[in-house]
């Protein structure tokens, strides 16, 4: 293996995303599509961040809101607010950030682990920062935002969603 293919296999790329003013990091290969804020179908007795469902071509997807998830207050949407849609274990879900930034690519030596020192976010849900010139990203561990419980609420919950009113 030649160098060049060595230090391709060792970089992970980043689609980094907004939120209450961080930069966060979501591992690009989850990452499925990236849409403008649309309202979404409520859900009966869903998590208080589950915003609701969204029809994705005939699929019916799960949407969180990031800023409720991390126990942030919510923010009214704006035009930079999207809904970006990732593949955890073969299920998809959108999580609405406050805007999309960049694709960044990071070396996988360059990845820290996450210091305890009061970060905006809970650090379970993190994989770990990095820095991107003069900026910190924290690296999303995308597996840890929809837990299974919820996933199977969710799932028993979708066939009373299309008799819901979408909300904004």
């Amino acid at each position: 293996m030649s160098d060049n293919h060595r230090s391709e296999a060792l970089q992970s790329q980043y689609l980094t995303v907004n939120l209450a003013h961080e930069e966060y990091g979501i591992d690009i290969l989850a990452v499925r599509e990236i849409r403008g804020w649309t309202p979404v179908t409520r859900i009966p007795q869903a998590p208080h961040y589950v915003l609701g469902v969204l029809n994705l071509r005939g699929a019916i997807v799960p949407v969180i809101d990031m800023r409720l998830r991390f126990g942030l207050e919510r923010e009214s949407y704006s035009a930079t607010t999207v809904t970006v849609i990732i593949t955890v274990a073969g299920r998809n879900f959108g999580v609405v950030v406050d805007a999309v930034s960049d694709v960044l690519d990071v070396a996988d030596d360059a990845i820290r682990p996450v210091p305890d020192m009061g970060v905006t976010v809970d650090t379970e849900y993190l994989k770990g920062l990095t820095s991107a010139g003069e900026r910190m990203v924290l690296l999303l561990d995308v597996d840890k935002l929809l837990q299974p419980q919820d996933a199977q609420m969710l799932e028993a919950a979708l066939p009373a969603a299309s008799d819901v009113k979408a909300v904004a």
